[in-house]
């Protein structure tokens, strides 16, 4: 997954940051998101570099990212895949990637309302490698490579 990241990347919803740091170990430019002061306090202690926030808030550089990185079931956030993607569509560059990790085929598209722990409820999706391509295409994007390893599933999808 993050072989496909070769320029700056937003990892949107880096909880501990573990992704935001291989990328910065690697010399690939990358910042982490995250709504939860855990998350965000967790990566910059990391020595990740973290903004706490939500992906639908201001992100500095939008529209000149070169990829996005929705992993763990990030591809999940705020309940509506496709104005997730929507969303996406907007911070990355023209030609820029969405790699995302996904659910198995079968699952189609699932949303629903969820809390963690009795906190909050917050709405959520999950998304299967089968119903990638349609969402993808309403979001202005194109799927490029896609992989199976280990029971995960991934996808690229390019900016078009």
């Amino acid at each position: 997954m993050l072989d496909r990241c070769l320029g700056p990347t937003l990892d949107v919803g880096c909880g501990p940051g573990r992704m935001t740091r291989a990328l910065n170990a690697r010399g690939t430019a990358s910042i982490g998101i995250d709504t939860s002061r855990v998350a965000a306090r967790m990566t910059a202690e990391r020595g990740g570099l973290v903004m706490r926030r939500s992906v639908f808030e201001r992100i500095p550089g939008e529209g000149a990212w070169r990829h996005v990185l929705l992993a763990d079931g990030n591809v999940g956030i705020g309940g509506d895949p496709v104005g997730l993607f929507r969303r996406i569509h907007q911070l990355l560059a023209h030609g820029g990637s969405a790699v995302v990790e996904l659910h198995p085929p079968g699952i189609g598209v699932r949303c629903r309302r969820c809390s963690i722990r009795g906190g909050t409820w917050f709405r959520w999706a999950h998304v299967g490698m089968d119903a990638v391509d349609g969402i993808a295409d309403t979001a202005g994007f194109r799927t490029g490579w896609t992989a199976h390893r280990d029971d995960r599933w991934f996808a690229e999808l390019i900016r078009i």
